[in-house]
């Protein structure tokens, strides 16, 4: 079916009463791995599974998550610690349905006499924002060798750390995967790889799909097709023959289709985007839990997150029924 065709019939096979949600996408350009939305909502996906989706940007996932909190908005894909944080410290009404579970952080320089964990101390990191999914995973990028992270000077950049890099603003910074061929390609030369997510902590979770857990009791069936609608971008998009269609939407993130299509095998590699499952691994969800006690994310006397009040599992199983 070419893809003028499948809109149209998904326009058609959607209701006309179809509820509208405004979800967030954490950065400015957004994160690639929120490219998945962007897939569901370009190819009509959504609008397939009937539900009206319009996306949003913000600065950082953090940010995004208040306002759900907020009323603002309705969803948004934050950083799971970040979530734990506010539940188990604050007691916000916030609940996840879908998640991605393996991160893509790293801790890279463009300075090969910083090379490991103990040479970051007293440099200026480039991350988000202050609390923020970036800042957040620096600290356990660094946890390795002792370092806290007021022993760092962060410094909030959004999305663009890597051009701070890239403009001798900055020589460390908190990067995605995607970020090192753009800038190895920037800079000439290889990047000094200090320390990644894989190493320092196998059992972590990246991002978690939030909603207040009243405006999801509100909206029920619009959330349970969203998220359907995200299984079905996601069997798009690891399908090889759609590669180049999916580079093209993903150009959303400031990076060229070429990069785009370059990188796309290397999250395909550490299985980023969840198939068969929500992405919500209790086992993963309570070791993220458990470090943030740790580290004091989670405050003293401050009753952590228990699994079952951080997620809803039935909004998957409903939306991965429909998907079928």
């Amino acid at each position: 079916m070419s893809r003028a065709l499948f809109v149209a019939v998904a326009a058609v096979a959607a209701p006309a009463f179809a509820e509208k949600l405004t979800v967030a996408m954490p950065g400015v350009p957004p994160v690639f791995g929120s490219i998945v939305t962007y897939v569901a909502k370009e190819e009509g996906f959504f609008k397939k599974r009937g539900v009206d989706v319009e996306v949003r940007n913000f600065d950082s996932g953090a940010a995004a998550a208040q306002a759900v909190v907020a009323g603002s908005i309705d969803a948004s894909l934050s950083p799971t610690p970040v979530i734990v944080r506010m539940i188990s410290n604050a007691g916000v009404n916030l609940v996840g349905i879908y998640g991605l579970e393996n991160p893509d952080w790293l801790l890279a320089s463009t300075d090969p006499a910083i090379k490991k964990c103990a040479d970051v101390g007293g440099q200026a990191v480039g991350v988000d924002s202050v609390g923020g999914a970036r800042s957040v995973a620096l600290e356990q990028l660094i946890r390795p060798c002792g370092l806290k992270i007021d022993q760092v000077k962060l410094v909030a950049l959004s999305t663009n750390v890597g051009a701070a890099m890239v403009a001798g603003q900055l020589k460390v910074g908190v990067l995605h995967l995607d970020d090192v061929p753009v800038l190895e390609e920037q800079l000439k030369k290889p990047l000094t790889m200090i320390s990644s997510f894989k190493e320092v902590n196998q059992l972590s979770h990246y991002l978690i799909l939030v909603a207040t857990q009243d405006n999801l009791k509100q909206k029920r069936d619009a959330f349970v097709r969203a998220v359907a609608g995200l299984i079905d971008a996601t069997k798009f998009m690891l399908d090889p023959k759609n590669a180049d269609r999916v580079a093209k939407i993903a150009t959303v993130t400031g990076r060229s289709d070429k990069l785009a299509k370059d990188t796309l095998p290397r999250f395909e590699k550490i299985s980023f985007w969840p198939v068969g499952s929500d992405g919500l691994s209790r086992k993963k969800l309570e070791a993220v839990v458990a470090t943030e006690k740790e580290i004091g994310g989670i405050k003293p006397g401050k009753t952590p997150v228990a699994y079952e009040r951080l997620v809803d599992e039935s909004v998957w199983k409903d939306a991965s029924a429909l998907a079928k």
